[in-house]
């Protein structure tokens, strides 16, 4: 008897070409084909081994380039998320009639089981794995995913409706979600982000709330009530709304207490667990735990199985990550604080003196609400990359005495130590994104770990 799983009625004989070939690329790629599509792929990278790889796949491809004639015999685009939106060729797909998608469209279209979402400009990564480990630590079957770096749609054929999926939602995923139904979504902040991309922030606050905007009356919307731009998209969905917050009052939700997070609903308040018991540095990480029990809350488990799934809980990579102490100075990889707001959370997570390591590559931030920011709460800054020599300029104008400028990151590295007193921590948070020097911020929150050791580890 054959085993082969039947294929898609509706991708069977479809003609797809794949736009950016990256992770969410290759999983498209491959669910097609699976389905019974024929695949090309276009991308504007060409190296030898990006044409071996394809070649080895017997898959069509047109490298180092695209334009409208690659569209011809195709009736599904499939964008990448790195792909803008409105990217003309894109844009020329619609104008045609072909039907445009995304990796992350199709998983929604072929999901059997509830999908948990979270959004937000900061926090996504770290309340993403928070909420997978409380939902496992409730008994549920869990898949983590998304814009966390984990794809999804190659493993959409192992999951059962009793299952549960969690992913992380960037803005560029939830704009090319055709309906973005979430059984529990959250958003936990906006603040400005990518509007060199999305060019306003009111854009780029209607893309967030694609969150919660297709929900049913039985699905449940997170959101920040000590942020107004998330509370106000309540009177944009039909969900059930739960607040977290850790300032503002709420009646419904979860919030802080006496020093305890507690549910709080019609009945009072039912305590989870001492503020204290929390893991996580910063005020924006108790937001972060608050919006997790949220999520453990809507789906139905226990206040017990999700505390000790919090006080287990281990900071992801490149999030206010532990690299070291040396001479007694604590230095952090904050690598993902690809905007400014991020750097402001991880600023006001401390309380000792700060040798801040910031710039990169700007998105269409301005510049002077963080350089006086740092100004502020730093004691020192050293600036690198493309934003480098603004950001020193404007923070030594905001009052900042001790302000270096450096080639690269070994030299901020030096440099950094060499400022920093005992008793201090020097912080890689750099508020911009790292394409100037680095493959992403990956790239560069590794490199910062493996240089600060040898800096300074011996």
């Amino acid at each position: 008897m054959s085993t082969a799983k039947p294929i898609d009625a509706s991708f069977a004989g479809r003609h797809a070409l794949i736009l950016g070939y990256g992770r969410s690329g290759r999983a498209a790629t491959a669910f097609l084909q699976h389905r019974g599509s024929s695949v090309r792929v276009v991308d504007r990278a060409d190296t030898p081994d990006l044409r071996r790889e394809l070649d080895a796949a017997g898959i069509a491809a047109h490298l180092g380039g695209y334009g409208p004639s690659d569209l011809n015999g195709t009736d599904l685009l499939v964008v990448s998320p790195g792909v803008a939106w409105d990217e003309p060729l894109v844009e020329t797909a619609r104008q045609r009639g072909i039907e445009v998608s995304s990796e992350i469209d199709l998983f929604f279209r072929t999901c059997p089981s509830p999908i948990v979402g979270i959004t937000g400009t900061n926090g996504k990564t770290t309340t993403t794995a928070l909420v997978a480990e409380v939902l496992a630590a409730g008994g549920l079957n869990v898949m983590r995913g998304g814009n966390i770096g984990e794809p999804v749609l190659d493993r959409v054929d192992q999951l059962r409706p009793d299952a549960w999926v969690v992913l992380e939602l960037s803005s560029f995923q939830l704009e090319s979600i055709t309906s973005p139904r979430l059984h529990i979504g959250a958003v936990l902040n906006v603040t400005p982000d990518h509007l060199d991309r999305h060019k306003s922030f009111e854009r780029y606050a209607a893309i967030k709330a694609r969150a919660v905007a297709f929900m049913q009356p039985q699905d449940h919307a997170l959101l920040n009530a000590d942020d107004s731009v998330c509370l106000a998209m309540r009177e944009r969905t039909r969900g059930e709304v739960l607040a977290f917050a850790v300032r503002s009052p709420i009646d419904r939700g979860t919030t802080v207490e006496n020093d305890w997070l507690v549910i709080r609903n019609e009945a009072g308040d039912e305590r989870v667990m001492p503020v204290r018991d929390v893991p996580l540095p910063g005020e924006h990480n108790l937001s972060n735990v608050l919006a997790a029990i949220g999520a453990g809350e809507a789906a139905g488990l226990a206040p017990e199985p999700m505390a000790q799934a919090i006080r287990q809980f281990k900071a992801v990579e490149h999030r206010l990550e532990l690299v070291g102490r040396f001479s007694g100075v604590r230095w952090y990889n904050d690598s993902k604080a690809t905007n400014p707001d991020s750097t402001y959370k991880a600023l006001a997570a401390f309380s000792e003196p700060i040798v801040l390591i910031a710039g990169g590559r700007n998105k269409g931030i301005d510049l002077e609400p963080l350089a006086q920011a740092i100004a502020k709460r730093a004691t020192a800054l050293v600036a690198m990359g493309e934003t480098g020599e603004e950001l020193a300029r404007r923070v030594r104008d905001a009052g900042l005495e001790q302000v270096e400028r450096a080639a690269d990151l070994r030299d901020a590295i030096r440099k950094a130590a060499a400022l920093a007193a005992p008793g201090s921590v020097v912080l890689l948070s750099p508020a911009f994104t790292s394409y100037d020097m680095f493959e992403n911020y990956e790239d560069r929150g590794r490199r910062f770990k493996s240089t600060v050791l040898q800096e300074l580890g011996g």
